[in-house]
């Protein structure tokens, strides 16, 4: 068995690239040397700045032999009278087999002729020859560039090539535009602690080869070793540091040979939120914060830096990673200071001249926007709504006393601290600084935390907000983006969504999941989209009733994917609350989001606990036959819609019963629990209705009476209806 080292020596590459490039490789590399009819017995995958490369072991030394069945022409074009045709003998002579080794198959065409024929596997190193420059050139990423006069596309110039196959060089050239890159041994060593190149021996020797040459190429390995650094150089200043596991990657793709450098700064920037210096260090200088002992926000005016150069000039670098964030953090005390000397209201004015979108205006008229809407979805927690297209009207109990002024006050400044100084410097502190100086200038507690809350989930592993007032103003701020960006056409499709439409509509599902709120999604939409229309009318692209559909069919979509994949509930089961072509189901969705998260939560509990399964049958047999009569899907009254004098059988009397029991056991309530109960009971009855030995003929020849039958079946389904459309479920 043979073992194959590939590595592509370059320039060093964007960080994010290594990784992305390594996983393009972990896919594509198998399943080609497996279309190959390879299978190697593993592969390694290594990346640093300069290299990225894959060791193959357990490589046979040539293609297994294959068998291939070739067709040909008909046959009866192929023989006449048992003899070969021309036909028959060109086609033989094409396949370099005698005439006699033909057979005739049977196909769904009719009779054709076929030749077996043994395929001999190609050595390895014919095939690695052909594969390799598709695996370099196959690598797909932001930021690739022709470099010089080539036609290569890659994210930095490649400047040297080791193919090695066991001990042998496999002779490859990659022409990268500014000279051909012919493969050999010679690879390159740390760029300052092992200027010369290095030779590697044999492919299974490359990791120990490099690692002579002050390389660590497995990035795994080297995250590993860098974490252990980090946690190390804290202890010696009495601290823990602050590991961000995106800025741990970034930083193992970054060095090839990490040492821990510790620097400090002056105490006195210690005044300065402690979020702007961990911004600082982290997003602009990839330091790694101390705190003062684990579980504190206490930062303590050290920052530990992970060096690529010679551990030997520590001191050094560390000197001169101090004089950059001591400039820095002199900087963010500066912006600190003046933004403070104005109350953040002040800066409203400021935001005329921020452009959200071209056609929809200023963030200042932007506000305006959430300012209103803030205020409709106060109005709602105040007074929910009842769902009508709920068979039973229970709408969500309201929220005591939203306090109004201070929604609207944080709405207000929501956006003002994005023309501070701050946050044009760092502008993912937007939110933050805006609490700090709504704090400063005497504004309430719950104005300030609003106004970062409102910006919360961020990502999807997130926080959602906590306070009331953030919950509403965040759900404001997503509606009119959504809305707007709708409105003007821009709707999202396959995975380009540049206004991050679909995580705004994500966050607004979570948060009124997350906090309860009983808001009317459905009549939001209809007022926002009302608003937007009487505002921008010109430069609208769908009409009123399309974007309101656009948007009815995205939440949907959001509110499927949520139930699936964050909630775990079965795919039958989300169809089955919200509806498949079901507009009953679909409203009443978008109208109670609360009341549509419970049902299939209880769905899936049920379903779990086996009670589902004792009442699927009775329910979806009555179901589809009830769907045959004219009852309409909300009547839940057996005694409105079904005539006692028409029954024949006692079965009949016994259903009607039970359906008086059932109608007023669940009268004015929404407990699922108790309605599945009361299913549960009334499943034996309905059962002898059908097959017990007083059962009756469902479609009696008497119009009347199939009617009042069938309306038997439909009042039962209606109740049903009210937890799910049992329909849409799979039977388990």
């Amino acid at each position: 068995m043979a073992t194959f080292l590939l590595e592509v020596g370059t320039e060093e590459l964007p960080a994010d690239f290594v990784d992305e490039a390594l996983e393009q490789w972990r896919s594509r590399i198998p399943k080609s040397l497996a279309d190959h009819s390879l299978s190697p017995e593993a592969m390694e995958y290594y990346g640093t700045p300069r290299r990225l490369a894959v060791l193959i072991r357990g490589l046979p030394d040539r293609q297994p032999d294959q068998e291939e069945d070739v067709k040909g022409p008909p046959a009866q074009a192929a023989f006449k009278d048992g003899q070969p045709t021309r036909a028959a003998e060109g086609f033989a002579q094409k396949q370099g087999v005698e005439v006699s080794t033909l057979e005739i198959r049977p196909t769904d065409k009719g009779d054709f002729v076929f030749v077996r024929k043994t395929i001999i596997g190609q050595p390895i190193a014919d095939i690695l020859k052909t594969l390799v420059p598709d695996w370099i050139t196959g690598l797909e990423g932001r930021r690739f560039m022709r470099w010089a006069d080539g036609e290569l596309r890659f994210p930095r110039p490649i400047r040297w090539l080791v193919t090695l196959l066991d001990g042998k060089v496999l002779p490859l050239e990659l022409v990268n535009g500014m000279q051909g890159c012919r493969s050999d041994r010679t690879s390159q060593g740390h760029r300052v602690l092992h200027p010369e190149p290095i030779a590697v021996p044999n492919a299974a020797a490359y990791p120990d080869t490099l690692s002579t040459a002050f390389v660590q190429v497995d990035p795994a390995q080297r995250q590993i070793v860098i974490e252990q650094q980090i946690q190390a150089a804290a202890t010696q200043v009495n601290g823990v540091a602050v590991v961000n596991p995106d800025l741990l990657r970034e930083v193992t793709n970054l060095v090839e040979y990490p040492s821990p450098v510790v620097g400090k700064f002056d105490p006195e920037f210690l005044e300065l939120p402690p979020e702007v210096i961990t911004t600082e260090m982290e997003s602009h200088q990839r330091y790694f914060p101390v705190l003062k002992q684990t579980g504190s926000d206490e930062l303590l005016p050290y920052f530990i830096t992970i060096s690529n150069g010679d551990p030997k000039k520590a001191r050094i670098i560390a000197e001169g990673n101090e004089r950059v964030i001591r400039a820095r953090l002199s900087d963010g005390k500066f912006f600190f200071d003046a933004d403070r000397a104005a109350p953040l209201e002040s800066y409203l004015p400021k935001l005329e001249s921020v452009t959200f979108q071209q056609d929809l205006g200023s963030v200042r008229a932007k506000v305006d926007r959430i300012c209103t809407i803030a205020d409709q979805i106060t109005h709602q927690l105040q007074s929910p709504i009842p769902n009508p297209q709920s068979p039973i009207s229970n709408p969500q109990s309201p929220i005591s006393n939203p306090n109004r002024t201070h929604i609207q006050r944080a709405a207000l400044l929501c956006k003002a601290d994005l023309v501070t100084q701050m946050v044009g410097e760092f502008p993912e502190l937007q939110g933050v600084m805006g609490q700090k100086y709504a704090l400063a200038g005497g504004e309430p507690d719950a104005v300030a935390d609003a106004i970062f809350e409102h910006y919360l989930p961020r990502g999807a592993q997130d926080k959602l907000p906590e306070t009331l007032t953030g919950q509403v103003v965040g759900l404001a701020d997503r509606l009119d983006t959504l809305v707007s960006i709708f409105g003007l056409g821009m709707v999202p499709s396959g995975s380009s969504d540049p206004f991050a439409l679909r995580r705004a509509a994500n966050a607004i599902v979570n948060i009124t999941w997350f906090a309860n709120l009983p808001i009317n999604l459905s009549q939001l939409l209809e007022q926002v989209t009302a608003d937007f229309a009487q505002s921008f009318l010109s430069v609208m692209k769908p009409n009123l009733d399309e974007l309101r559909q656009q948007l009815r069919e995205f939440f949907l979509q959001r509110i499927r994917t949520l139930l699936q994949e964050d909630r775990n509930i079965d795919y039958d089961l989300v169809n089955a609350v919200l509806g498949e072509n079901d507009p009953e189901y679909t409203q009443r969705a978008l109208v109670d989001l609360l009341d549509v998260r419970d049902r299939a939560l209880f769905l899936q509990s049920i379903r779990d606990s086996g009670t589902l399964a004792t009442i699927y049958a009775t329910v979806n047999r009555a179901s589809r036959l009830a769907a045959q009569g004219p009852l309409d899907t909300v009547q839940l009254n057996p005694a409105k819609v079904i005539q006692p004098k028409l029954f024949q059988k006692s079965s009949e009397q016994a259903f009607f019963d039970a359906l008086k029991q059932l109608h007023n056991q669940m009268q004015g309530q929404q407990e699922y629990q108790k309605l599945v109960d009361a299913l549960s009971q009334i499943a034996p009855t309905v059962a002898n209705f059908f097959d017990g030995a007083d059962s009756v003929l469902v479609m009696d020849p008497d119009p009347d009476i199939k009617q009042n039958r069938l309306n038997l079946l439909g009042v039962l389904r209606n109740h049903a209806r009210v937890l799910a459309d049992f329909g849409a479920i799979v039977k388990s």
